[in-house]
Formats: C-alpha cells, sequence, structure tokens
C-alpha cells in the first residue's frame, strides 16, 4: 500500500487529487490539508509513519517558501512530488535542489499524476518535460563541473553497478573509484544539490546529461554495493 499525503491550499485540486487516488488500487490517502506544518502536526498527534509520497503544491499560502517546505518532508522521511502549474521554472529548480523527486504538471492528465506517485514510491526519479524545463537554461543548476574521469564513474554507479564493478570496469583501485564518489558528492554539495544516496547520485547524472534515461528501464532500480 502506498501511503499518500496531499498538501495544497486549494480545496478543489485536493478533492480531486483524493479522488483519483482512491480509485487506485493499493493507494491510500493518509492525510489531505493546505500546509505541511498541518501536516506535521497531524503525524506527531496520530503517531502515525510518514506518508511515503507527498504531493505537495509549489507555492502555499502560508508564507512559506518552497526550500523550507520540501526540506521538512524529506527530513520527515517521505518523498515529495511538486505538483504545480509549471510556470515558474526558478522556482521548481529550487524545490528539486532542496531535495523534490520531481514535479507533475497540474495541467497533466490525473492519470498521469497518479503515475508519477507510483514511480516515486518505487523509489525511482521522475524523469518528465516539467522536470527538464525546469532544468533546461540554467547551467548553474546543472553544471557541477565534474572531471571527465569523475562523469565515468557516476554514469556507471549512477546505472546501477557496484562500485567494485566500477573500478574493475575503468581498471582502477575500489579505493580510486570510492574517493571518485566522494568528489563527486561534494561537488554536488557546493553547487546546492546535495546527492547523499545512490538514488540522489542517479537523479544528478540524469540532470546532467550523464545518463539518458533511468536506470529501471535497464531492469530496475539502482543497487547498493
Amino acid at each position: 500500500m502506498t501511503r499518500v499525503a496531499l498538501i495544497d491550499d486549494h480545496e478543489s485540486v485536493r478533492l480531486g487529487l483524493e479522488a483519483a487516488c482512491a480509485r487506485e488500487p493499493g493507494m491510500d490517502v493518509v492525510f489531505s490539508g493546505s500546509n505541511v506544518t498541518e501536516y506535521l502536526d497531524w503525524r506527531a498527534f496520530s503517531a502515525s509513519s510518514p506518508a511515503d509520497v507527498v504531493v505537495l503544491d509549489l507555492t502555499l499560502g502560508d508564507g512559506t517558501t518552497v526550500t523550507e517546505n520540501v526540506q521538512r518532508l524529506v527530513a520527515d522521511g517521505s518523498s515529495v512530488i511538486i505538483h504545480s502549474v509549471a510556470d515558474r521554472p526558478a522556482a521548481v529548480r529550487e524545490a528539486l535542489s532542496a531535495g523534490a523527486a520531481g514535479v507533475i504538471s497540474k495541467a497533466s492528465p490525473i492519470d498521469d499524476v497518479t503515475h508519477a506517485i507510483r514511480t516515486v514510491a518505487r523509489g525511482e526519479p521522475l524523469n518528465n518535460v516539467e522536470w527538464a524545463s525546469a532544468v533546461e537554461g540554467d547551467r548553474d543548476f546543472a553544471d557541477a563541473q565534474l572531471s571527465v574521469r569523475e562523469r565515468e564513474v557516476l554514469r556507471l554507479y549512477a546505472a546501477g553497478l557496484p562500485l567494485k564493478v566500477v573500478a574493475d570496469r575503468l581498471g582502477v583501485a575500489y579505493s580510486t573509484a570510492k574517493e571518485n564518489i566522494t568528489r563527486i558528492r561534494v561537488k554536488y554539495v557546493d553547487v546546492g544539490r546535495p546527492a547523499p544516496t545512490k538514488v540522489d547520485l542517479l537523479r544528478r547524472a540524469m540532470e546532467d546529461g550523464i545518463l539518458a534515461e533511468p536506470a529501471a528501464d535497464r531492469g530496475g532500480p539502482p543497487r547498493g554495493d
């Protein structure tokens, strides 16, 4: 069962998403409300576990920032999908930098929204037109200035290969490959795009054109070492 929370200050949007999720087998809306604080208060009061996926409006009417909202939800243990009209690419990029798993337009068919929820719930990156549009044209966002060797290590590692196999394939020591991954993570932190997990590294590789398609399309999500 995929547990979903809906956070949007437009009640009509929430009601539409609730109805769509109710039609989906194995999907349960556990919370629907207008802001992140309300959701976290509900979590604390009910002692409920975090939602698997939170569908979050890009801009709420309570004065909070998208960075603040995404970071609070991710720190609480949920994956976040931005549900937005997608006409503010800078704000969408800010949400992605803060840790959102992806963005889906409010103009998208409802089946696309539920598909996005299932994709993110499986731990797979959400690669779609809205995501690509947010990244396109913003090279400060997309460029961590990786070296040729770092890009090659990232390409293989993010595609799902264990680090030892990456080292063997490139003809380097395991310690060298590990140092490359460490430097890659540091560089992404330096440009405001942290990648603490392997799935995060996959997302960064896709954002930077190092991988053209999700690893899941080639046989499943990234494997650990």
